[in-house]
C-alpha cells in the first residue's frame, strides 16, 4: 500500500449547466495572462508603453495555440487519421496536444505581424516576454495533471502520480509526475532569464534565447522520462531530438548576436517617451491653466498700477511746465514794463 503519493482529479472537466468548465483550458488561459501581465512589466521598464505586450498577445496566442495543435497533430497523425480514429478529434483542443516547438515557431510569426503594426522590433518584445512564456508553461503543464497525461515511468517515490484512468490504454499505477517536473523546471528558466537580464544586459532576442535554450535542457531529459507512445530516430523520442536542435540553435543565436550586435536596445518602442510627456501635460492641464490666469491677472494688476503712476507722473510734469510757462511770461513783462519805463525817461 502505498501511503504517499500525488493523487489525480477524478475528473478534468465541470459542468456550469451545459456550459462545460475545463481544467485543461483553465491552465492555459491563466497561464496566458501571467505572461502577459509579466512582460508588461518587464516591456515598459524597458522604457515601452503600457499595453503593448498585451496588443501583440492579440496576435501571437491564437497564432501560437494553432501552431501547437498542428504541431502535435502532424508529429502525432496516428491519433487522428489512423484506421478506427476520428479526425475529428484533431480539432478538439481541450482534449489536450499542444507542442510547444509549434506554438513558439507560428506563435512568433503572430508576434512579428504585431511589432510590425506597432513599428517597435521583435527581439525587444521576445526578451520582455520570455521568463513569463516560461511561467505560462509552468502552469499550463497542470492541464496534463487534469486530462491524467504525460507522465513518466512507473516508480514507488513518495511523490509518484497516481493514474486512475483507463482511457487510450492507460494503466492505472504509479509514475513519475513528469508534468510537475517540466512545470519546476519551468519555473526555474524563468528565475534564471530575469536574473540573467538582469545581470548582462541582455538585448536584441538574446534573453529569450537563453530561455529557449535552458528549456531545451530541460525537455531533453524529462522527454526520456515519458513513456507515452511517441515517434522515434534512432532510439531517441522526436521531440528529444528537437530539443537538441533547437537548443544548438539558440546557443548560435547569443553567440553571434552577442558579436554582431552588443549591448542592449536604447529604444524599445518609438514614441514611448513623447507620449508619457503628452500624458503629463493632459494631467497637469487643470494646475496650469489655473497658474496662467494667476500670472494674467497679476500682470493686469501691475499694468495698472503702472499705468496710475504713469498718469500721476504726467500731472506732475505738466504742473511744473506750466509754472515755469507762467514765470517767463512775468519775466517778459517785467521787462517790457522796465524798457517802457526807460524809454519814458529819456524822452
Amino acid at each position: 500500500m502505498e501511503l504517499a503519493y500525488i493523487p489525480s482529479p477524478s475528473r478534468g472537466v465541470l459542468h456550469l449547466g451545459p456550459i462545460p468548465l475545463r481544467g485543461y483550458a483553465f491552465c492555459i488561459i491563466i497561464g496566458v495572462f501571467v505572461a502577459v501581465w509579466l512582460g508588461n512589466r518587464r516591456w515598459v521598464a524597458r522604457g515601452g508603453r503600457p499595453g503593448t505586450v498585451a496588443d501583440i498577445a492579440v496576435w501571437a496566442v491564437p497564432f501560437g495555440l494553432v501552431g501547437g495543435r498542428l504541431y502535435h497533430v502532424v508529429t502525432d497523425y496516428q491519433l487522428y487519421f489512423s484506421e478506427g480514429q476520428d479526425w475529428v478529434d484533431a480539432f478538439k483542443i481541450w482534449e489536450g496536444g499542444l507542442g510547444i516547438w509549434g506554438a513558439i515557431a507560428v506563435g512568433a510569426v503572430g508576434a512579428w505581424i504585431g511589432c510590425r503594426r506597432r513599428g517597435i522590433p521583435l527581439p525587444a518584445w521576445a526578451d520582455a516576454l520570455a521568463p513569463g512564456i516560461a511561467l505560462a508553461q509552468a502552469i499550463g503543464r497542470w492541464g496534463n495533471w487534469f486530462n491524467q497525461e504525460l507522465y513518466g515511468r512507473e516508480t514507488d517515490l513518495p511523490w509518484a502520480l497516481h493514474i486512475t484512468s483507463v482511457t487510450d490504454g492507460r494503466e492505472p499505477g504509479y509514475y513519475h509526475p513528469t508534468f510537475l517536473y517540466e512545470s519546476l523546471w519551468c519555473i526555474g528558466v524563468a528565475v534564471l532569464v530575469i536574473w540573467a537580464d538582469r545581470r548582462f544586459t541582455l538585448g536584441h532576442g538574446r534573453a529569450f534565447a537563453l530561455y529557449v535554450a535552458a528549456y531545451c535542457v530541460g525537455r531533453f531529459w524529462i522527454e526520456y522520462m515519458r513513456v507515452d507512445e511517441a515517434h522515434e530516430i534512432l532510439g531517441l523520442r522526436l521531440n528529444g531530438w528537437t530539443a537538441i536542435v533547437v537548443f544548438l540553435l539558440a546557443v548560435l543565436y547569443i553567440v553571434l548576436s552577442a558579436r554582431r550586435r552588443p549591448g542592449r536596445e536604447e529604444v524599445v518602442e518609438p514614441g514611448a517617451a513623447d507620449g508619457d510627456s503628452d500624458e503629463a501635460t493632459e494631467g497637469g492641464t487643470d494646475e496650469d491653466a489655473t497658474a496662467v490666469k494667476l500670472d494674467k491677472k497679476s500682470a493686469d494688476d501691475t499694468a495698472t498700477a503702472d499705468a496710475d503712476s504713469d498718469s500721476a507722473e504726467a500731472k506732475e510734469a505738466k504742473k511744473d511746465e506750466a509754472k515755469e510757462e507762467s514765470k517767463a511770461a512775468a519775466d517778459e513783462d517785467k521787462a517790457e514794463v522796465k524798457d517802457e519805463a526807460g524809454s519814458a525817461k529819456k524822452s
